[in-house]
């Protein structure tokens, strides 16, 4: 089975891209745990509308999870589609040490029949235990690799991920621009590069810094992991839009879309949370509560990972007025309109 790329030039130069910072941030990850990571296909319609590849790794000493996707969609042959292509970068990262922060990227290009497009830039650090210093880092590397772009990414990214019915982000320092473009391509491809690569350098060298900490985490620490981790996967599942409109786009990658889950949520306090969904969400948050192991502590592993991609869509199938309460920052992506 092979991969049919999409025919446009920019499609082209966008799919270049996120392949190149997907080799740069493998690498570089694999450099820091002494493990290759496990590459994987998968094929939009058996590959004639594309599809992509995954490195990940999990249960190693270094990282409880992580998942570098890349992927391009195309609808070359359909002329009813108002959706070209779509090419993207999608990575996230969960580390063993709850001192060491996870990290989100997200990079992606969209290209209309219409040959008009945008760009979607996202950019967060995630720490279980924040840290000041790590937290300055990574902001400071996006102002200086945007900083014509940055004050309007970091008040989006704040809109985003904050989760309402918790008082609170997801992360500690959130760079986001939807929709976005310049009117010219090639300016805004460069942008994309050098938000990527600062990302990524960044964050691989605040990992690198942590290395020699020989202290093993406490109870508390662990524990504290653990909640987050918790509330991660509840935003995710709740709340991103972007996951939600893969889900409800195709059947065709549901590992890999789930692949920012980390590795271990504490059930109970999800539980804790129904009572705090408005409706119809509160029926949403059991549906996925239903769909975890009968355990206090569970293992999102991939068998539970398709139970959730199914309660999911159950859910927005019976309720799809609730597609309106995902998270959006100043302007909401369209892409659920364009494939539904």
């Amino acid at each position: 089975m092979k991969r049919i790329p999409a025919t446009s030039p920019q499609a082209t130069q966008a799919l270049a891209l996120v392949e190149a910072l997907q080799t740069r941030f493998v690498q570089g990850l694999e450099k820091l745990c002494g493990t290759p990571f496990t590459s994987s296909e998968w094929f939009r319609d058996e590959g004639l509308h594309g599809g992509g590849r995954r490195f990940g790794i999990q249960d190693n000493p270094v990282f409880g999870r992580a998942s570098v996707n890349v992927s391009q969609v195309h609808y070359d042959d359909d002329a009813q589609r108002r959706l070209g292509s779509a090419s993207a970068l999608s990575t996230i990262v969960h580390p063993v040490d709850p001192h060491r922060p996870s990290v989100h990227i997200h990079l992606s290009w969209t290209e209309l029949k219409t040959g008009q497009g945008y760009w979607r830039m996202m950019a967060d650090l995630n720490p279980a235990l924040p840290n000041a210093a790590d937290k300055d880092r990574f902001a400071d590397a996006l102002k200086a690799a945007a900083p014509q772009q940055y004050a309007e990414a970091a008040a989006q990214g704040d809109c985003y991920f904050y989760i309402p019915v918790l008082q609170r982000h997801r992360g500690v320092t959130h760079f986001y621009l939807e929709s976005y473009s310049s009117g010219h391509f090639e300016v805004d491809r460069k942008l994309a590069r050098a938000v990527g690569e600062a990302a990524i350098d960044t964050y691989l060298d605040i990992l690198a810094a942590g290395a020699g900490d020989a202290a093993p985490p406490s109870d508390a620490d662990l524990a504290a992991q653990l909640a987050y981790h918790t509330l991660y996967f509840f935003q995710v599942l709740t709340l991103d839009r972007g996951t939600t409109t893969g889900l409800m786009v195709h059947d065709q990658n549901d590992v890999g879309i789930l692949g920012s889950l980390p590795p271990r949520v504490d059930k109970n306090l999800l539980q804790s949370w129904v009572s705090r969904m408005p409706l119809p969400q509160d029926r949403l948050l059991d549906r996925l509560i239903r769909a975890l192991p009968n355990t206090g502590v569970c293992v999102v592993d991939d068998e539970v990972k398709l139970k959730l991609c199914r309660a999911v869509r159950e859910h927005y199938q019976q309720f799809p007025e609730a597609l309106e309460l995902q998270a959006s920052g100043s302007a909401a992506p369209p892409t659920v309109e364009n494939h539904l």
